[in-house]
């Protein structure tokens, strides 16, 4: 029997994860897309009452995108660690809180280190980098 202790995993720690609408614009369902949504697994912000939408560049992020059904109700992963994109040529600093960011195209959803030096940032900051290693898939412990 293998050592478990031998493969470093976070993905599900401290997992807990709230029911929200989906503000119908930045994400959207899809019944052909894979957990109902192309915009699963991208960093989400609270865009109003019990609303969710896809993270900015600078704003706060509520959490993860987990899954979207047909009545416009996203399940968000709001608590422990998971995988986060990071933007487009973002600073990915280890033990960092993190904000959103653009990704490619200006694509919203993705994440970064909060700007120390920007008072506003650090008012949205949340979280922390844990790894770095895979800028697609960045280790965030969101609290």
């Amino acid at each position: 029997m293998s050592d478990p202790r031998n493969a470093v995993a976070f993905e599900g720690i401290r997992y807990s994860a709230e029911t929200f609408l989906i503000d119908n614009s930045t994400i959207t369902y899809s019944e052909t897309a894979a957990n109902g949504s192309s915009q699963v697994g991208l960093a989400v912000t609270l865009s109003g009452d019990s609303t969710v939408g896809l993270v900015g560049d600078g704003e706060a992020v509520k959490g993860k995108l987990i899954k979207v059904e047909s009545d416009l109700k996203a399940v968000v992963q709001t608590k422990g660690l998971c995988t986060l994109p990071g933007g487009d040529g973002a600073t990915l600093t280890l033990g960092e809180k993190i904000v959103g960011d653009l990704g490619a195209a200006a694509a919203e959803g993705y994440i970064r280190a909060v700007a120390t030096g920007t008072a506003a940032e650090l008012g949205h900051a949340v979280g922390e980098i844990i790894n770095n290693d895979t800028t697609t898939a960045v280790v965030v412990d969101l609290g």
